[in-house]
């Protein structure tokens, strides 16, 4: 298991290390000057301009920018805004527990609406029961995430007024969890009915139930833990779906994460925040990987990794 988890670690920092490259290049593929770009919008001189390019290194060729880009990203600096001249990872963990917040609670609201329709299903298999959640899951799927978060804002906010519109206490996360929760327990309903019902055809559970063993024994401890093993792989890409997915729901119910500051960093020309964002949600998506990875081990240990 330690040398698994050392591979898992390995990769990610591979990840993260293809991620600085991409980052670096990202300003050249800019077109124009991308200082002028940048900066245009102020009163600046073109003196100004070429101090701001020594100042960035961007007078440098390209490799030395990005050792030095490096070396800045070992001592924790990954930059200043242009807009307020802060510190980009400052920047960065002031809004990532709103978008964190937003994002674990959608993911709880998917895995039990959603894995408790996959479930039902399979188990009522061919009724009523397993047609309906399955209509429903269709329905999730179908319907873009901002179409929900706007017909849900419409209902409890602006005609039951149950909910506020927009702000940042827990009741203003509510709606939001709501709009990705649902739309992704779509996929998990449908993903979960799948694996339950090839679980339930296994020779395992016949020979489980052959032997006398109560059927919530044999539905919760043998089927459901060998069934999981799929369902937490697309937990895991449902995570980083969410991380990016938020932003357009961040920014629909002004919700002050880090998928909205990423918006209003391309709105304003702010490369250094949106290289460090990109840097950011690179390094978070990566860590999450290895952490589902090693939960298949614990969940089913006859997997092999090579």
């Amino acid at each position: 298991m330690g040398k698994f988890i050392l591979q898992r670690l390995f990769a990610a920092l591979v990840t993260i290390w293809i991620a600085t490259i991409a980052v670096t290049i990202l300003i050249h593929l800019v077109p124009g000057d991308p200082v002028r770009i940048m900066y245009g919008s102020f009163q600046t001189t073109p003196e100004e301009l070429e101090a701001i390019r020594v100042r960035l290194g961007l007078d440098q060729p390209i490799w030395t920018q990005y050792l030095m880009y490096l070396e800045r990203l070992v001592q924790g600096d990954l930059g200043r805004s242009i807009v307020g001249d802060q510190p980009v990872l400052d920047v960065l963990l002031t809004r990532f527990p709103a978008t964190l917040a937003l994002t674990v609670s959608s993911l709880a609201i998917a895995i039990v609406v959603g894995m408790s329709l996959g479930f039902l299903a399979a188990y009522k298999r061919g009724t009523w029961v397993d047609v309906g959640a399955m209509v429903l899951a269709i329905v999730g799927v179908s319907m873009p995430h901002f179409w929900l978060g706007l017909l849900l804002l419409f209902l409890f906010a602006l005609q039951l007024q149950w909910l506020p519109v927009a702000g940042g206490d827990w009741r203003s996360l509510l709606l939001p969890a709501l709009t990705l929760g649902l739309a992704n327990a779509a996929v998990l309903a449908r993903l979960t009915r799948s694996a339950m019902i090839d679980i339930f055809d296994q020779d395992f559970i016949r020979t489980a139930r052959a032997k006398g063993l109560p059927r919530s024994i044999v539905l919760y401890r043998h089927a459901l833990r060998s069934g999981l093993v799929p369902v937490v792989s697309m937990l895991g890409l449902q995570f980083a779906y969410l991380m990016g997915g938020a932003i357009v729901i961040e920014n629909v119910f002004a919700w002050n994460g880090v998928g909205r500051l990423a918006i209003e960093a391309v709105l304003s020309r702010d490369y250094p925040l949106i290289q460090g964002f990109i840097l950011f949600f690179a390094t978070v998506v990566a860590l999450a990987s290895v952490v589902i990875d090693i939960a298949y081990a614990f969940l089913d240990p006859r997997i092999r990794y090579s």
